[in-house]
């Protein structure tokens, strides 16, 4: 008989919330990522903070720095794991050449916005970004704000 594994309703590791309020995203591709074992097995108990990280290119090659995933105690009792370890993000030569140009130009760069699985892949979602002013962030708060608020006017009106 074979153990019943509890199934995973969404496909989502992590999100980034933080670079949606930081940032306005422009342009989505979808990156692979090159994993040891231990980090694979980390993802799949949901260890992994992806708040700060952003893409650095570097000789051709994109780079995902700043995402901290945790190792588990049961794993890596034989093998010292860097939790803040640079990963190399796999993408193709087109989407390297627009990554590499839009972050060449002044104000825009490149932040990963979520962690998912692709089968049995791990997909990073990274998005040539630009950096909302104070004033921005204020706009899209009352946007999001004004957006709740019609929709309740409309639920409390067809309820009547």
């Amino acid at each position: 008989m074979s153990k019943n594994k509890p199934k995973h309703t969404s496909n989502t590791i992590a999100l980034n919330k933080k670079a949606k309020h930081d940032y306005q995203l422009e342009t989505k591709f979808e990156a692979g990522v090159v994993l040891l074992g231990w980090e694979v097995k980390s993802l799949r108990e949901g260890k992994v903070q992806i708040v700060d990280t952003y893409v650095h290119m570097q000789n051709g090659e994109a780079l995902l720095i700043g995402a901290h995933i945790t190792p588990l105690n049961t794993v890596s009792t034989h093998y010292v794991a860097e939790p803040m370890r640079t990963r190399k993000l796999l993408l193709n030569k087109r989407e390297l050449a627009k990554i590499i140009s839009a972050t060449q130009q002044d104000g825009l760069t490149c932040v990963c916005t979520a962690l998912y699985w692709k089968g049995h892949l791990v997909k990073a979602e990274v998005c040539i970004a630009k950096g909302k002013q104070k004033h921005d962030k204020r706009a899209t708060e009352k946007d999001r704000d004004w957006g709740r608020e019609k929709q309740r006017i409309v639920r409390d009106n067809t309820r009547q």
